[in-house]
């Protein structure tokens, strides 16, 4: 009897989702809010005492699923990746741009892969929970998700085969007929060129000691990696000994309960090198396409790194430093720079509380052109003077509002004001490539700079306002500001954003010195030097 290739894979189920749910419920100034968990076993709750309740609710729902997953025997090692099922948009940014253009090319930059995983995602805004069995590096790749648990890998059914292949042996001559033959994974059995201890199972090996055999080209060592075989033949051997060791160590890495998204970094890159040089001496294209998708996997991984923990891997630091939480990533504060250049050569007038009008109305209105303001964020923004700064963007033909100025200032959350921005419309050239989950992240990110409690204790003006924000968005990944090898920014572009002359900045930067927001700040020689405080971290933009 012959076991059929795809039998096992048949027998996979669909990896598990639990998602739990806080939405508001009712009239919006009433504050309450429903709990809803996706298991249809799960009534929904209402809370009328607001969302804190809610979500103190929220987390022992979680927990409870959590128990019981546990007492059931935890993650399922024959699981399909869940993530996989709903086509990675758990770590793809802005999936439905993807679906629009009929391509998602940022989804196969995350293959799936390693162990099926318990994990569990919190939404940082304190509205959504989800648990899913999925593969180790959809985990990884997953900005605030947590890996709980590791399932074992599955039984796996081997080949039987009524007899061998004409001219080859049987491939285990002790197994009995009638007998199935459990087969291991991949990353659970090494290399035929020598076996990684399951003790280091963190250990990258680095060179191989020769053998007489060896060196006497009889009897080479041969391996596999990227489902290739490494000929025995291969010159020179360095190449083909590093080859060998990569195929160990990804198989070692495979065996991690944990992701080491440096360790995997350092391992694409080598395997990048390896494989250009393999091809090189080969002449066979293909290789040279595997390099060139081991180097983007390289970028990938410690890009992905850096959106989860807001720190480069391997770069000038020492490592040791704590972890930051960044609201942007570097890729989503690059987006802001751009945001900030526009801004500077579009706004219609010069004076600073245009400016940051303009630009905090920008990040509303950046994909459609459109967008929602309350009267709470427009005197948020300018206390005061927003009324002022409205009647001149509105004369500009800049913005456009449904009704007078005066009800846009007096407009509730409820039912906010609808406004048009008409050199953001669709049929205009598009001034930003980035999707509307990046467009929300910059804003709340603006929002969170200009709203800081200490820079409206202080009353802090326009211009003060616009330097916070800029000091922000030009940070090395130690909130210093400008480049590591950089003596700071340019003073006169500071000054230039801000609307303001050179001589003009250090008033304005001790301001920001006294709220908490930069320190080791001066503005002499034509540069601006300081760090961010450790409270305004999680706002700087990575350069």
């Amino acid at each position: 009897m012959t076991v059929e290739a795809g039998a096992w894979q048949e027998e996979r189920v669909a990896g598990r989702v639990w998602t739990v749910r806080l939405d508001p419920y009712g009239r919006p100034s009433a504050g309450a809010v429903k709990l809803s968990c996706s298991r249809p076993a799960c009534a929904d709750q209402r809370f009328a005492d607001g969302a804190a309740a809610g979500r103190k609710a929220a987390v022992g729902h979680v927990n409870m699923h959590l128990a019981h997953i546990r007492a059931g025997g935890g993650p399922r090692g024959e699981a399909w990746c869940a993530c996989r099922a709903a086509d990675c948009a758990w770590h793809t940014p802005d999936p439905e741009a993807g679906r629009r253009g009929g391509a998602r090319p940022v989804a196969g930059s995350v293959r799936c892969g390693g162990p099926v995983v318990l994990t569990v995602y919190a939404d940082r805004t304190g509205r959504l929970w989800r648990i899913a069995e999925t593969c180790a590096r959809c985990a990884a790749a997953t900005v605030d998700c947590r890996t709980l648990d590791t399932a074992p890998p599955p039984a796996r059914p081997g080949r039987a085969t009524d007899k061998p292949a004409p001219g080859r042996e049987p491939a285990d001559t002790t197994a009995r007929a009638g007998e199935s033959v459990a087969a291991l994974f991949s990353d659970r059995l090494p290399s035929p060129a020598g076996a990684t201890s399951p003790a280091e199972p963190t250990s990258v090996p680095r060179a191989r000691a020769a053998t007489p055999a060896t060196a006497s080209g009889r009897g080479r060592q041969w391996g596999k990696i990227a489902q290739r075989t490494v000929p025995r033949d291969l010159e020179p051997d360095a190449l083909r000994n590093e080859l060998i060791e990569l195929g160990d160590a990804f198989r070692a890495y495979q065996q991690r309960t944990e992701p080491d998204p440096a360790l995997l970094a350092e391992l694409h890159e080598r395997k990048a090198k390896a494989f250009a040089l393999w091809a090189d001496v080969s002449g066979d294209g293909s290789l040279r396409e595997e390099a060139n998708r081991a180097e983007k996997a390289a970028q990938t991984t410690r890009e992905m790194q850096n959106n989860r923990v807001g720190r480069i891997i391997g770069g000038t630091g020492s490592g040791d430093e704590p972890v930051v939480e960044r609201l942007l990533t570097q890729k989503q504060a690059m987006h802001a720079r751009t945001v900030l250049e526009y801004v500077e050569a579009h706004a219609p007038h010069p004076e600073a509380e245009v400016r940051l009008a303009v630009l905090m109305l920008t990040l509303r209105a950046a994909r459609a052109g459109a967008g929602n303001v309350t009267g709470q964020d427009l005197t948020g923004w300018l206390p005061g003077d927003a009324e002022r700064v409205l009647d001149q963007l509105v004369a500009a033909d800049w913005l456009r509002l449904p009704g007078t100025v005066s009800e846009a200032l007096a407009s509730q959350p409820e039912n906010p004001t609808a406004i048009t921005v008409p050199t953001l419309l669709p049929e205009q050239p598009r001034p930003f490539t980035f999707g509307k989950t990046t467009r929300s992240k910059l804003s709340g990110w603006a929002q969170k700079a200009v709203g800081d409690r200490k820079i409206r204790k202080k009353k802090l003006g326009a211009a003060t306002r616009l330097l916070a924000l800029y000091a922000a968005a030009h940070t090395s990944p130690d909130g210093q500001l400008g480049h590591p090898e950089d003596d700071g920014l340019p003073l006169n572009r500071a000054a230039a954003f801000c609307a303001l002359l050179p001589d003009q900045v250090a008033e304005h930067v001790e301001l920001l010195v006294a709220a908490d927001w930069l320190t080791d700040a001066d503005a002499t020689g034509g540069r601006l030097r300081g760090r961010l405080t450790e409270r305004i971290l999680p706002l700087g933009g990575l350069l």
